[in-house]
């Protein structure tokens, strides 16, 4: 069995790839949202209209269509696929996968009502064909504020959430970790924004230089840096706990297939050359098209490789 093969099939294993998509595609759809309704309410405060937004479109892009797709591959990865329906219908309060379904529910419901109202202006358009869905729409947009603040209460949990599910894994030292959570949703968030400023770019041809992907690519900066602290931290305390915790984070960084996927596609490539990029790239070069996709896309596939290292390499070690 050769080093890549031995590293995706071992005897410890229990939840795969498909698990690992959907980690990095809700976490990509609540932050969109996240970004999408910041951006709205920022452009709405000066007075601006929301859906000419570049970020705005690309978050409405993003949001519905990642957990939609990150859901559809959980229900063809269930033993019998068929009878994904039962786990919408019967909820049980005490598992953390139902939990999940209720919350990611809840999300694309809410986020449905919010696309409404985002887009208004355009849907009122229709009036003389639909005056009673656009009376609905302005009737949503009377009541955009508390939409918007249940909605991002609900992205947050669902970013949240895809840290939580691991936590269903009992025996996994490095998958039981307080701080997984936080740092699935800050990682949900920055790769939100690469996502968003992507569909901008290139689905909806905005320009680098719009004040709206300026305001969001202002973010990164901070997100990546409190996302290298709970990193450090998350290995730290594996590493104070002592016993199996510390040789689960021995095994996950001291070498092997995932240690170089955490170090070489996480660290370096997700993290420290987007930053240096963005340092030390002449300003006429950091404005242009293929450099801020260059960096979205080392920033994406960053967070995807966290999350198959996460997922891999904590089942590798158990209590």
């Amino acid at each position: 069995m050769n080093t890549v093969e031995s590293a995706l099939h071992f005897d410890t294993l229990v939840w795969h790839w498909p698990i690992a998509i959907y980690l990095f595609l809700a976490g990509v759809s609540a932050g969109a949202t996240v970004i999408g309704i910041l951006t709205k309410r920022k452009l709405e405060n000066k007075g601006l209209p929301a859906h000419h937004s570049g970020i705005v479109q690309g978050a409405a892009a993003v949001g519905p269509l990642a957990i939609m797709v990150g859901l559809g591959l959980l229900v063809l990865d269930l033993t019998k696929p068929f009878d994904f329906w039962k786990i919408m219908v019967f909820y049980n309060p005490t598992s953390v996968m139902s939990l999940g379904v209720i919350a990611a529910s809840l999300y694309i419901g809410v986020l449905m009502v919010w696309l409404l109202i985002a887009f208004a202006a355009p849907m009122r358009k229709l009036e003389a064909v639909l005056p009673r869905f656009v009376a609905l729409v302005n009737w949503l947009c009377r009541h955009s504020r508390p939409v918007e603040n249940v909605l991002a209460a609900l992205a947050i949990i669902l970013g949240a959430y895809t840290g939580f599910l691991l936590s269903a894994l009992k025996g996994y030292p490095m998958l039981n970790n307080p701080i997984l959570p936080i740092l699935f949703l800050v990682s949900g968030i920055s790769s939100g924004i690469g996502a968003s400023i992507l569909m901008s770019l290139l689905l909806f041809k905005h320009r680098p230089t719009d004040d709206d992907i300026h305001f969001v690519h202002e973010l990164e900066s901070p997100l990546v840096i409190f996302e290298a602290f709970l990193l450090f931290a998350f290995f730290i305390g594996l590493a104070f706990a002592g016993g199996q915790s510390l040789e689960a984070a021995k095994v996950a960084l001291g070498g092997g297939f995932w240690s170089a996927i955490f170090w070489g596609l996480v660290v370096v490539g997700g993290m420290l050359v987007p930053a240096a990029l963005n340092r030390w790239m002449p300003e006429r070069l950091r404005h242009s098209n293929a450099f801020v996709v260059t960096t979205c896309m080392l920033t994406l596939i960053g967070v995807f490789a966290l999350r198959h290292f996460v997922l891999y390499a904590g089942q590798l070690t158990v209590a």
